[in-house]
Order: C-alpha cells, then sequence, then structure tokens
C-alpha cells in the first residue's frame, strides 16, 4: 500500500516499455462500451491484477452506491466502486497496463496522480483511453470511432485528430492532462453511440473501440467473442425498432444524415461538435410530436 494508504498493490510484474489503457464508468461511458471493451481487451491478453484504488477518499458512496449481494444465499457481501490496474505481458518488445473503474467523486487530481505514479513506476510510454458519447447517429450504420491527442508529434505519427474540444470535462481529461505535465504523451478513442437506444452495453460500440486500439497500437487483439454478442445486438435492435414506426421514421432521419456526412466528409465525428445530451433527447421529443 502507497505512503497514504489509497494505492494496494497485489503484484509487481516486469513489464517493456508498457502501454496504459484506461476505461471508466460514468460520464464517459454511454452505452458501457468504453469500460466494456477495456474488459473485453484484458480478457483476451490474460491479464492479471496488480494494484487497485481503495475509495473511500474518492467517492460519494451515496451518488456511487456500494452494491449488496448474498454469497451461496446466505452471507452478504458488499462490493465497493472499484478501480483496478491489470497487466499483461505479451508477445513482441513491449506489454500492457489497464485500467478498468469507475469516475471518482472527489479528489480528481490526487487520483490522477496515483494512476501517473504507477505508470511512472513501470516505465510506461504512451497512455490510450475509451471514451464513448451519445450522438444523433443511426445503430444500423458502422460506429463512428474518433482518435484524438494533444501532442502534435504523436498526432502526426499516430494519424490521429488535433482535440478541438472546449467544455466540461470528466476524469479522462483530467488524466490526460497529468500525464501531458509529466511529459507522457496521450491518445483518446472515442466511440459515438445512438442516443434513442437505451440498450446496455453496447458491444457493437466496444468492438470499434478495440479494433481501433488494436490498429493504433499495432497489437492484434481477438474479437470473436465481440463480434458474436455484436450481431446479437443488432438483430435485438433491428426487431425493437421494427416494432415502432416512430422510431423506424427517426432512424431512416439520422441514416440519411449519416450517409450525407459521408459523402461530404470522411473524417470522423468530432466530439467538440457533438451535441449535449439535453439537446438529442429535446430533438427525438420534437421530432415525435411532429409526427402525431
Amino acid at each position: 500500500m502507497d505512503s497514504d494508504g489509497a494505492l494496494v498493490e497485489h503484484a509487481r510484474p516486469k513489464l517493456r516499455s508498457p502501454i496504459l489503457i484506461a476505461a471508466f464508468r460514468g460520464w464517459n461511458d454511454a452505452g458501457d462500451a468504453a469500460t466494456l471493451a477495456a474488459t473485453h481487451i484484458g480478457r483476451m491478453w490474460a491479464a492479471e491484477k496488480m494494484a487497485s484504488i481503495d475509495p473511500e477518499e474518492f467517492y460519494d458512496f451515496q451518488a456511487v452506491r456500494p452494491q449488496v449481494e448474498l454469497v451461496d444465499g446466505v452471507t452478504r457481501k458488499i462490493t465497493w466502486p472499484a478501480n483496478e490496474f491489470w497487466s499483461a505481458e505479451l508477445e513482441g518488445n513491449r506489454d500492457v497496463i489497464l485500467v478498468v473503474g469507475t469516475e471518482p467523486s472527489h479528489r480528481w487530481r490526487t487520483f490522477s496522480r496515483l494512476i501517473l505514479d504507477v505508470a511512472e513506476r513501470h516505465g510506461v510510454e504512451l497512455l490510450v483511453t475509451f471514451g464513448a458519447l451519445l450522438a444523433d447517429v443511426p445503430h444500423s450504420r458502422p460506429v463512428s470511432i474518433t482518435a484524438t491527442g494533444a501532442d502534435a508529434e504523436l498526432v502526426k505519427r499516430l494519424d490521429l485528430v488535433r482535440s478541438r474540444y472546449e467544455g466540461p470535462t470528466g476524469i479522462v481529461g483530467v488524466l490526460h492532462d497529468t500525464f501531458g505535465k509529466a511529459g507522457i504523451a496521450s491518445a483518446s478513442l472515442w466511440a459515438a453511440v445512438p442516443h434513442y437506444l437505451s440498450v446496455t452495453p453496447n458491444p457493437k460500440a466496444a468492438l470499434a473501440l478495440v479494433q481501433k486500439a488494436s490498429q493504433l497500437i499495432g497489437i492484434p487483439v481477438a474479437t470473436a467473442e465481440l463480434e458474436r454478442a455484436t450481431n446479437d445486438y443488432e438483430e435485438s435492435v433491428a426487431e425493437m425498432v421494427a416494432g415502432d414506426e416512430d422510431v423506424q421514421a427517426y432512424v431512416h432521419v439520422l441514416e440519411e444524415r449519416a450517409d450525407e456526412r459521408e459523402v461530404e466528409d470522411d473524417d470522423p465525428i468530432d466530439p467538440a461538435n457533438l451535441p449535449s445530451g439535453d439537446a438529442l433527447a429535446a430533438e427525438l421529443e420534437t421530432f415525435l410530436r411532429e409526427r402525431t
């Protein structure tokens, strides 16, 4: 455990120039796509837990409540919000650290520095974060992934989009700022998730994040499991949409917009230009009202 008791070490693996991949439940995890993608990568790479962050100092437990469950139908067990570090030793000349957790309520800078401490201790050279945002996109089209970065050299080397976002940020944004000030390059992958779907998790968006991350870092990831889940997801959503004429009509409008964007501009959706969740909800309500 570290000096202030927040970081608990479970193992000290010897890693080679690792990449750190991070995803957090909460504001930047629409459809649970970001955390599902990171969890899938950890499972496919047989990652082992190396550390965790004690949640006591970082959460408002009235907002992010722990869960109670019965073990063997008798013993009550409380599961607290988890932020865990997992390491995977891969073929080639570099390894990976995965951080999968929940966006904290308090002390974001301290929380980010804990992650930075682990990264520096193991010689991390690149941070890659996953995020997913609600957008006015149809479920029937390929998932748009935007890869952004702030460092000019990294943007050029990895063919990223220079981040132009201004506005409220989450723990992902604070983490990038912390790593940038420490001289560690970082990239952020964002999936656009249809705002009209309440179906979670969204394996289609998670699959797109995994595939883009694999391409970005040059390390293959098996995706057969996510592909099967995506097929089941698409069948379920298609059945749901087919049963509601109003939703069908709205999806058709989104498909036309998506096709126009594809013709006019090959660039993926820019998170800086995405409307807010409230604006998206208002648009859907207006569309449905006009059809009555």
